[in-house]
């Protein structure tokens, strides 16, 4: 089996309020330096058989019209390297 990675996040020019809520406390926590935060989503899809460009093509096309908003939203789709190997 192989495991495809589906990472959704809100597009730059989108307001993170999450994001800058976890910026704003990390410095009363310890953790300073860190500039910027945005949060977003990974999904994990295991694939039976071999990940090829078809297979691909689809986990593209359910992202696209189910696991982000992609009026607001980027994703990217890659490919996990297998357990083991």
């Amino acid at each position: 089996m192989a495991r495809v990675v589906v990472d959704v996040m809100l597009k730059p020019e989108i307001l993170d309020p999450q994001g800058q809520a976890v910026q704003r406390a990390l410095p009363r926590l310890g953790f300073d330096g860190i500039t910027d935060v945005r949060q977003g989503k990974r999904f994990e899809l295991e694939l039976e058989g071999p990940v090829d460009e078809a297979a691909l093509a689809r986990i593209r096309e359910a992202a696209e019209s189910f696991l982000a908003n992609t009026v607001i939203e980027d994703f990217t789709v890659r490919v996990e390297a297998e357990e083991g190997k």
